[in-house]
């Protein structure tokens, strides 16, 4: 009669076993598809370089080192780039003291190809995530203290903009949308400075992009916003057009009197 004995070392070899199975077929398609990322990485980098050098290398220089006309663009980040060509601030259409927003001259492909390989020229800022930009947690209060104390100097109260020196002039905020507002933080373009996260966290930038969303929401209670520019303006209105009545009224009355 046999004894039905197990070897000691036996279980040892089923785990042996399996766990070499396991890490084979891992390695196998590892080998697949890492390949696959890593071409594509590449090849979106390899157009941004082409459209880099077509249409921004003249001002910028052939290695973005900077020239005579444009800054040097080596650090500056992923997100800086999609800002500028993304809101048609860049290229230039002519030179000129600030750059305006306009129709971007490249689709969303093209931005973020060039500003892919612009992310390989040096360290910097990457364009935000999903999560970055979620403002679902975000505190209207607490946003609206941080825009009066790091935004309002330039941007007024009301997010509409407001002028600078030397020509230029800070935009309003109506039309820009949560990752613009994230991106210029991080990148300071022109004459804005930079907050990174030991500035402003993330989650401050949060509570500042609910806020300006916001101020877009509102509607003027009083009608005519003026182009919410506060009491200065709202008073010139009234002293013009209401000046204007009168002289119309007094006119009038003279005539009638005639």
């Amino acid at each position: 009669m046999a004894l039905n004995k197990r070897h000691p070392a036996a279980l040892f070899a089923v785990l042996a076993v399996a766990l070499g199975t396991t890490g084979a077929a891992y390695a196998a398609v590892s080998s697949q598809t890492a390949p696959k990322v890593v071409a594509k990485t590449e090849t979106q980098v390899e157009q941004g370089k082409q459209l880099y050098l077509e249409g921004c290398s003249s001002c910028h220089g052939l290695a973005a080192q900077g020239a005579s006309d444009g800054p040097s663009l080596i650090g500056v980040g992923a997100a800086s780039v999609d800002f500028q060509v993304g809101t048609g601030r860049m290229p230039l259409a002519a030179p000129g003291v600030q750059a305006m927003p306009k129709m971007p001259s490249y689709n969303e492909e093209e931005t973020a190809a060039l500003a892919a390989y612009i992310a390989t020229l040096g360290a910097g800022p990457g364009i935000p995530t999903a999560e970055m930009l979620d403002t679902t947690n975000a505190e209207l209060a607490l946003g609206g203290e941080l825009f009066r104390t790091n935004c309002a100097q330039c941007h007024g109260a009301s997010a509409v903009g407001g002028a600078l020196s030397e020509g230029r002039k800070a935009p309003s905020l109506m039309d820009a949308d949560a990752k613009n507002l994230y991106e210029a933080m991080v990148s300071g373009p022109q004459s804005m400075p930079v907050f990174a996260d030991s500035t402003l966290s993330v989650e401050d930038k949060q509570h500042i992009i609910a806020y300006v969303a916001e101020l877009q929401k509102n509607e003027s209670p009083g009608g005519f916003s003026l182009g919410r520019q506060g009491p200065v303006t709202e008073g010139l209105f009234i002293f013009v057009v209401g000046l204007g009545v009168l002289i119309v009224a007094a006119v009038w009355i003279g005539a009638k009197a005639k």
